[in-house]
């Protein structure tokens, strides 16, 4: 009955990591600042976060290519979506981890 117990425990918090991860992604994303031209469903300035991961799901080398990015701002790879207003660079004012982060959970939604 106690392994039995145990994992159910561990299938049930295995089933909520998602969630887990979502909110501290989201809550991460609120305090760096990304939500002034971001949201996961729709455009703001930048692209919604659902259209970049489903653009880069497939693509090799995407996560370090995003943080790069993410990092040093830019513009380019969304021109008809930002009609040119680059994205700022968030390093050194957001920490390399939490922009690891960051990129992890947008490429996971």
């Amino acid at each position: 009955m106690k392994k039995l117990a145990i994992g159910l425990l561990l299938a049930g918090s295995m089933t909520s990591a998602p969630l887990v991860f979502s909110a501290e992604g989201l809550e991460l994303a609120k305090k760096s600042g990304c939500l002034a031209c971001h949201s996961i469903e729709k455009k703001v300035v930048g692209p919604a976060w659902k259209d970049v991961a489903a653009r880069y799901k497939d693509e090799d080398g995407i996560r370090d290519k995003l943080i790069a990015k993410v990092k040093k701002g830019g513009k380019g790879n969304w021109t008809e979506v930002t009609k040119g207003i680059p994205m700022p660079p968030y390093s050194p004012r957001v920490k390399d981890e939490n922009i690891e982060k960051l990129v992890d959970f947008v490429l996971a939604l």
